[in-house]
């Protein structure tokens, strides 16, 4: 141990034994013993103990002026932490605004032919080129229309509506320099406006921690309307998208689903119908067959018993054949005779319909969807409330609901919120059973404001916003804040049984732990400083926890060196010396 710690800690070891020693030793002001130390030696004050005496000579003058302190540091911690959180901006994840993909749903209008998608979709691949130029387009991935019904996959994992819609992923070199993906959207977004009409995109979550985190959502913000009528349900929905669009951040606002998809209303008369001897059947069965494919009204199939394969035998139309209404009058009804037809017994008028049923439980579903611009999650969610809100009465029995990422957000935050303060109350009573003693126990959670404020600082000062990842670093920051703290003033309690003083106590205590408190806030500090960088490829993921950690470690250092001793001392001066233990270790 080095002199100046030998002189000013004389017996401290073995305090048992040294008792009469210590005591005499402190009868005259520690401030005169150090100056005369420095006077009768000072080739043997240098370094850390210069440093050591400099912190001791401002905790004493903090000790004179505690109300102050300690007041000044709840009011200035507890209005940070309260003002931060309602300026902050509040993520599920750190926002990847770097990445090099990402992927974009293709609309076109209701009721286009899938050839006709397929042009589209090769027409904003050439707007992407132009953007990002050919050579920095690695991949690019699209699925058109929906999955074939001779096709052995659920269109369950497909989610486009009707050949009208397209998916397309993008992979983009790194080499590209882009200020920010969420630019690079907006400039597709516009150029797609532009260049081609009727046409809408759409972007949606390429990451795969995103997608689960949506719940199925394809877009952050998904405002779900449920009811018995359609028609209501599309009618507010309309009603809301006229207020969303007023939100200059929201982009991509849009009904998920297609509710005008055209198609063609068949009226049989069934008189007729029964004196041409037909049943309605026999028409539907016709319409079919000639519309779509015999395998749909009579599978056939046909085995090749050479290699064990069965082949599927179907008849159908040139689509080119079946065009307009006409030709769909002109469909025969029976087998080998060209009459009578189909427009022999019905009428057929051109109408629109939904494309597409959505229900949770009996609740038929319309679904509002939209994307956020350069904001965060939190902000997006708090105004599409207020937008809910605005949008006017729902029709009766209708239910509106905010799904996807939002609704995540507020419940994850609202959990991780509840964890902490119970993490908080389980601390304090597990040191209050340690220490026997309620006071001393909140003591030690003196730190922790400090740990919120240093890391909510941080937060706001770097632009990263209140998140799983920074809600992590929180989290570490307040455990090493408190097990700093915890030393401090375990060490401070026994010194103050000791000299019978707990001022003494504090000031011993706190020159006692300097050392190993810096060496670990400053170890743990620089070893974050990489992670806080986010410099690396996923770099933008794991920052906002460094960067928690650093501001919450730097703040809880400084606090756990100048407020908390201030604290002990005013608390426990006049706590009584004897054991509060009903069997104590000492009964002497």
């Amino acid at each position: 141990m080095p002199v100046l710690a030998n002189w000013w800690l004389k017996g401290h070891e073995h305090p048992a034994k040294h008792e009469k020693k210590i005591l005499n030793d402190l009868d005259s002001p520690h401030e005169e013993a150090m100056e005369e130390y420095e006077e009768k030696h000072p080739e043997k004050i240098s370094g850390f103990e210069k440093f050591k005496l400099g912190y001791l000579r401002l905790l004493e003058s903090l000790m004179n002026q505690k109300k102050a302190l300690i007041l000044g540091y709840l009011v200035v911690t507890i209005g940070v932490v309260v003002v931060g959180f309602m300026k902050i901006g509040k993520d599920m994840m750190p926002k990847l605004n770097h990445s090099h993909q990402f992927q974009v749903r293709i609309i076109g209008e209701q009721g286009k032919r899938i050839e006709r998608t397929e042009l589209v979709v090769k027409q904003v691949i050439g707007i992407i080129k132009s953007i990002v130029q050919d050579k920095n387009i690695e991949i690019s991935s699209a699925f058109v229309g929906m999955t074939p019904s001779s096709y052995g996959t659920s269109s369950l994992y497909v989610f486009n509506a009707g050949p009208h819609e397209a998916t397309l992923q993008v992979n983009i070199a790194k080499e590209y320099e882009m200020t920010s993906l969420d630019n690079l959207k907006d400039e597709i977004r516009k150029k797609v406006r532009e260049q081609l009409s009727g046409v809408n995109v759409s972007f949606e979550p390429i990451d795969l921690t995103d997608k689960i985190m949506s719940q199925g959502s394809l877009t952050p913000i998904e405002v779900r309307i449920g009811g018995k009528d359609l028609k209501d349900g599309q009618k507010y929905a309309n009603q809301l998208i006229a207020v969303l669009k007023k939100i200059p951040y929201l982009r991509d606002i849009r009904i998920n689903q297609p509710l005008n998809y055209p198609s063609f209303d068949i009226k049989i008369d069934r008189v007729r119908l029964a004196q041409f001897g037909l049943t309605a059947d026999m028409v539907s069965k016709s319409v079919v067959a000639a519309t779509s494919s015999s395998r749909f009204t009579a599978k056939n199939f046909w085995l090749d018993e050479k290699k064990g394969y069965a082949y599927q035998v179907q008849v159908a139309l040139p689509e080119y054949e079946m065009s307009s209404v006409q030709d769909m009058e002109n469909i025969p009804l029976i087998s080998g005779q060209l009459r009578p037809t189909l427009g022999d017994v019905a009428t057929i008028t051109s109408t629109t319909i939904p494309g597409e049923y959505d229900r949770v439980g009996p609740r038929r579903i319309v679904t509002v969807s939209a994307n956020i611009h350069q904001v965060d999650l939190g902000t997006a969610t708090v105004d599409v409330n207020r937008a809910i809100a605005q949008a006017g009465e729902t029709p009766k029995g209708t239910v509106v609901e905010l799904k996807g990422m939002a609704k995540l957000l507020e419940e994850t935050l609202q959990s991780l919120s509840s964890g902490l303060a119970l993490a908080i109350v389980v601390i304090f009573l597990l040191l209050a059973a340690n220490y026997q003693s309620f006071k001393v126990s909140g003591v030690v959670l003196v730190t922790i404001p400090a740990v919120l404020a240093g890391s909510i600082l941080i937060l706001l000062a770097t632009g990263s916003t209140l998140n799983l990842q920074s809600y992590m670093g929180i989290i570490m920051s307040v455990g090493v804040s408190v097990a700093n703290a915890l030393l401090l003033v375990t060490n401070a309690e026994t010194l103050r049984l000791t000299y019978k003083d707990s001022y003494q106590a504090a000031k011993v205590a706190g020159a006692v732990r300097l050392r190993p408190i810096l060496m670990t806030s400053i170890a743990m500090v620089v070893g974050m400083i990489p992670m806080a960088s986010g410099m690396s490829e996923s770099g933008e993921q794991s920052a906002p926890l460094g960067r928690a950690v650093i501001g919450g470690l730097v703040a809880s250092t400084f606090a756990a060196l100048l407020v908390l001793p201030v604290v002990f001392a005013a608390v426990q001066k006049n706590s009584s010396l004897a054991s509060p233990s009903l069997n104590p270790e000492d009964k002497n």
